[in-house]
């Protein structure tokens, strides 16, 4: 096994506090919004296989996809490490935005290369031809939006802000079905006249403000975002507050945003991104509409299944990654981690001893496939490999 050395990425919405904390380091003034472990070519893991030579994990893997990562892996997802684990530290909202389901992905793909769009082009929608179904686990009280809410919740919001622009999507919310009615009202968000726009988000965060309560978000992320559409998209959407521990699973199509907090996320390796607001980027309405699944859901709170062998369980319906956790105890029997896949361990509270490396929060390794390894000590570790 190896030891990681991880980028971490200071994005504008990143918390400047969070993760030096968690790795018990000085805060740089600067944001610190996530710290990449993997092989995505963005920003790969390094480690040391050689004495004093640091490589990325994207090259140890393409020397020899099979040993790294395992027959089986390679055979159903090709040679390179098929998903993506972060910490996560949002101190502002993250962009409102969607995945594309895998024959979206493909389909975009080829379609922006064919149009010989750059790739690094501001404009351009799709990075890459995959998809990217994610998971975040809560490391502290955690706040996100996830889902549509019904439209009849999101037509009382708002309502009960009194703003007489908004009239017009109360009446659209509560006069078609479901998915009509959320598809009309994001749709006339989206392309509502800027300047118009910007005052409905201005009165709207004022009423919100005064109201408080579970009205208080929408002021917050207008203080972030002021005029976006985002804002009044946002009233469309299920409010969750998540405790340490509990988890969000985001699936194609299910709009949501990060709105604070610091967490574990999981993702298959793509950066395949349609963005609804609450960002300055490239906002592609037409495509948008196309990939956003227009039904109400319940965000589902994810809490692990906990199994004999101490290990915690997040289920989720992909197969590019599994994320379990371990609370290790003092005194207690080494646990085996061995697995015929790939694993990379992340110790988040503790200090935790995997094979012959000890970790403290936020310290990493890379497990190859078939590699015998056992962890014990204290600590909390997670887990992040694919499904057999």
């Amino acid at each position: 096994m190896d030891r990681l050395s991880n980028t971490v990425r200071p994005y504008a919405w990143g918390s400047i506090t969070a993760i030096p904390e968690l790795l018990g380091v000085a805060p740089t003034g600067e944001p610190q919004a996530e710290m990449w472990m993997g092989a995505h070519p963005g920003a790969p893991s390094r480690l040391t296989r050689t004495a004093g030579t640091e490589q990325p994990l994207t090259d140890i893997i393409a020397a020899d996809p099979e040993r790294e990562l395992g027959p089986a892996t390679v055979e159903k997802f090709g040679p390179r490490l098929p998903f993506l684990l972060k910490l996560l530290a949002a101190g502002a909202p993250l962009s409102l935005q969607v995945h594309p389901d895998l024959t979206q992905a493909k389909k975009g793909y080829e379609d922006e290369e064919r149009r010989s769009v750059p790739i690094d082009a501001p404009h351009r929608t799709y990075k890459d031809a995959n998809h990217k179904p994610e998971l975040v686990c809560a490391l502290t009280p955690f706040e996100g939006l996830c889902g549509f809410r019904r439209p009849t919740e999101a037509a009382e919001a708002m309502a009960a802000l009194g703003v007489d622009s908004l009239k017009p999507y109360v009446d659209l919310l509560g006069a078609h079905p479901e998915e009509a009615a959320l598809r009309e009202v994001l749709t006339a968000i989206l392309t509502a006249d800027p300047a118009e726009m910007a005052e409905t988000v201005t009165e709207a965060a004022a009423a919100a403000e005064r109201l408080g309560g579970a009205h208080a978000p929408y002021a917050r992320i207008a203080h972030h975002f002021p005029g976006d559409p985002g804002v009044i998209a946002a009233m469309l959407l299920n409010h969750v507050q998540l405790q340490p521990g509990e988890a969000l699973f985001l699936g194609a199509g299910v709009p949501h945003a990060y709105l604070g907090g610091l967490g574990v996320e999981i993702m298959a390796n793509s950066d395949n991104v349609l963005r609804c607001g609450l960002t300055p980027k490239h906002i592609d309405v037409p495509e948008l509409l196309d990939i956003v699944r227009f039904e109400a859901t319940d965000p589902g709170i994810l809490r692990p299944e906990a199994s004999p062998s101490g290990e915690e369980l997040y289920e989720t319906p992909v197969d590019e990654f599994r994320l379990s956790r371990y609370d290790l105890s003092p005194g207690a029997a080494p646990v085996d981690l061995t697995r015929s896949a790939p694993q990379i361990l992340l110790c988040t509270a503790g200090a935790p001893r995997v094979g012959t490396l000890d970790l403290a929060p936020g310290g990493s390794v890379f497990v190859s496939a078939d590699e015998s390894v056992e962890a014990s000590g204290t600590g909390t570790l997670f887990r992040a490999t694919v499904v057999a």
